[in-house]
């Protein structure tokens, strides 16, 4: 005996009335969704949306000028609310509509035409009850593609309360500890310097050393945070997007706990930034390097701007994922490009606060082009 699924069916006069900020409802391919909840979240802005607003936007997901990725497209059917029906005399029912929706779907796939199904969190390969960290590791070859699969909606990382809650921050919390800091340091900084004891090459002889004069400090502030935005790219890259071997369960559970989570629920604002508790600890360790490699009052510098830059890249991180920026604005073109490093391209796309690094090392994200099946 066959079961059948129990569908919406939404007629157009419905759908053309939710057109607004609190209720935003598009079609694509005779499918019906509710995407009010992602209208600030869309790189291209909410307006673009909102534009397009209960009616047909499947030309809209082929482009040009964006086409709509295959993670883009399983994401929304997040947001799935039902299918569409014609105005008619006789009403259909809705295993009639179910049938009509499948024949319809049968054609779609016929002339090649790709739909994504939902994530179900009820058949994935992890149990979503249970904290995750744990099981990604038992993932092994199928973990690469299953973490670059994006879902909507939050993550628990750790059976304890104390270290879940340790695990995540508030994205002003990035700001409200480390700020105070920057601003105390570049204080000291200057002070230490005007004293005019700090000198280059004194390890090396006393004749020729070069005075380092507290006028020096703006530039040795500007140079950490260049310094930063490339410890920034290089982080990113090699540690956050190493691929760790199907066969390691704990570099695969490591790499799950620094970044692939980030990966998994790209949105989750709890984790989009660094919680100052383990932060402390890698701060700490660049302070101990620049102490061991330069004298105090240049080593301090270049640390205090590295640290400025490093609350900057946090903020634009978050900004990125839950900001509006301006169309045509310098962070519209870095949102678009970070959701992009999300939805399509892992492998490239690093830079986060600038695209600067991604040209010397080759990784910036192929500009989009149409050809004639467009």
């Amino acid at each position: 005996m066959s079961s059948s699924v129990s569908v919406r069916c939404i007629l157009e006069s419905e759908l053309s009335q939710h057109r607004s900020k609190e209720s935003c409802w598009v079609l694509v391919s005779g499918r019906v969704y509710d995407v009010t909840g992602f209208l600030k979240r869309h790189p291209g802005g909410e307006a673009l949306i909102l534009r397009q607003a209960g009616s047909d936007v499947s030309r809209e997901m082929e482009g040009p000028p964006h086409r709509h990725s295959e993670n883009a497209r399983r994401w929304m059917e997040q947001y799935y609310i039902g299918d569409l029906v014609k105005h008619t005399a006789e009403p259909q029912t809705v295993r009639g509509r179910r049938k009509a929706t499948e024949s319809e779907h049968t054609k779609e796939d016929q002339t090649g035409a790709s739909r994504c199904s939902s994530v179900n969190t009820e058949t994935d390969l992890v149990n979503w009850t249970k904290p995750l960290l744990w099981q990604v590791g038992h993932l092994g070859e199928k973990y690469d593609e299953w973490v670059h699969q994006p879902i909507d909606r939050p993550i628990r990382l750790f059976h304890s309360d104390f270290i879940e809650a340790c695990s995540k921050t508030s994205w002003y919390m990035v700001p409200a500890v480390w700020l105070p800091m920057v601003l105390y340091l570049s204080w000291y900084c200057f002070t230490l310097l005007a004293q005019g004891d700090t000198r280059l090459f004194t390890t090396f002889t006393s004749e020729y050393t070069i005075l380092v004069h507290k006028y020096s400090f703006p530039f040795l502030f500007l140079l950490g945070m260049f310094i930063w935005s490339l410890v920034e790219y290089l982080i990113h890259r090699f540690l956050f997007h190493m691929r760790p071997p199907a066969s390691n369960y704990y570099l695969i559970t490591l790499h799950f706990l620094l970044h692939g989570q980030h990966h998994k629920s790209p949105f989750d604002g709890s984790r989009l930034v660094f919680p100052p508790i383990p932060a402390s600890f890698v701060i700490g360790g660049f302070y101990v390097l620049v102490r061991v490699l330069m004298p105090l009052g240049l080593g301090l510098s270049v640390f205090v701007g590295g640290l400025c830059g490093y609350v900057v890249y946090d903020m634009i991180h978050y900004y990125l994922h839950y900001g509006c920026p301006k169309k045509g604005s310098y962070m519209y073109g870095l949102k678009a490009y970070h959701v992009k490093h999300h939805f399509e391209h892992q492998r490239l796309g690093f830079g986060i606060t600038t695209r600067f690094w991604d040209h010397p090392f080759n990784s910036l994200i192929p500009e989009e082009t149409f050809g004639k099946d467009h």
